[in-house]
């Protein structure tokens, strides 16, 4: 009798464990006015983003699944003083959605939707075709409880908002590189509104989330 009840204690401790690490948002950021975009001291060094090494990842879901996937950047540039960037900015080609968890006609099909290439979809999510870009912009640095912030203005569908992320950055030689931590945004503030249940209030269980995860990881070169 004690044993199956110790057996049951840690069924269900685990259970509760899995369902609250499940709702958990990572380094959560809030979409704020735009801010004024900082300028670097004459001292500082200019660095041109390597496109090649950098990358965008990201991450989607809804009740019972979650999809991957990964956007790249087409330019890109940063001032940094001592190893500390001052200012900068970097262009997303939001063409080059990639989904990475599937293949064949399910990877062309969700890739597709999330582009808004059919008939009627196309302001579902990112409607490149009207707009084919997404900027990010440096507008600040802070430190919160032993991290380094960066603070920027994020620009999607013409929307721009200000948000901040954890990251870390470090210069060897020529090359300096920004790899940030999972940090999680809410898509309908910059009006991706498809299937949310915060939006749209019938949906059952037939919702998208809100929130996506997304991890910047950045190579530039001394200019």
């Amino acid at each position: 009798m004690k044993i199956r009840f110790a057996s049951t204690l840690i069924v269900t401790v685990l259970l509760i464990t899995a369902y609250s690490c499940k709702g958990e948002k990572q380094n959560e950021t809030k979409a704020n006015t735009p801010e004024e975009v900082k300028e670097a001291p004459v001292e500082a060094i200019m660095y041109s983003v390597d496109v090649a090494s950098s990358s965008i990842d990201w991450v989607g879901s809804k009740p019972l699944e979650k999809h991957t996937g990964t956007l790249k950047l087409t330019s890109g540039t940063f001032e940094a003083k001592e190893g500390v960037i001052m200012s900068g900015s970097f262009i997303i080609d939001m063409t080059s959605i990639n989904v990475t968890d599937l293949e064949g006609d399910s990877k062309a099909d969700l890739e597709g939707h999330l582009k808004g290439e059919g008939e009627g979809t196309e302001d579902h999510f990112f409607n490149i075709a009207k707009f084919p870009k997404g900027v990010f912009e440096v507008t600040g640095i802070s430190e919160k409880e032993g991290k380094t912030y960066i603070e920027g203005n994020l620009t999607l569908k013409d929307i721009k908002k200000n948000i901040s992320f954890p990251a870390t950055t470090s210069v060897e030689g020529d090359v300096m590189k920004l790899n940030s931590e999972v940090f999680t945004i809410n898509r309908t503030d910059w009006s991706v509104n498809y299937a949310s249940k915060s939006v749209f209030g019938d949906l059952g269980d037939k919702f998208i989330n809100d929130d996506i995860e997304i991890k910047i990881s950045i190579k530039a070169n001394k200019s």
